[in-house]
């Protein structure tokens, strides 16, 4: 019976980081794009990321969101999705001065 609760509880745990983990793989993405000489891209996929954060904020509850739960929901969502359109917006509006 104890075996039950604890398994259960540390399955909990376990999958209150998920979204916290698919973030920081898109992160360790975009640093190997950045450290591959593909800044433009990289910058990208932070902004994509920033973006997902936000979605997983948005529709998960605090106890599956885990450490994406930072102030309120609606703050939360609101400043991830306004740092990460602004990052998505400056990597598609600069020019790649032939760079590629």
């Amino acid at each position: 019976m104890v075996q039950r609760a604890f398994s259960r509880d540390r399955m909990r745990t376990v999958m209150a980081h998920i979204p916290l983990a698919i973030i920081a793989a898109f992160l360790l993405l975009a640093l190997i794009l950045v450290v591959s000489d593909r800044w433009r891209r990289g910058a990208f996929v932070v902004g994509i990321a920033t973006l997902l954060a936000a979605w997983f904020r948005l529709i998960l509850p605090e106890v599956q969101a885990g450490l994406l739960v930072v102030r309120s929901r609606p703050f939360d969502v609101g400043a991830l999705t306004l740092m990460g359109g602004t990052i998505v917006w400056l990597t598609l509006s600069i020019d790649p001065l032939g760079t590629g």
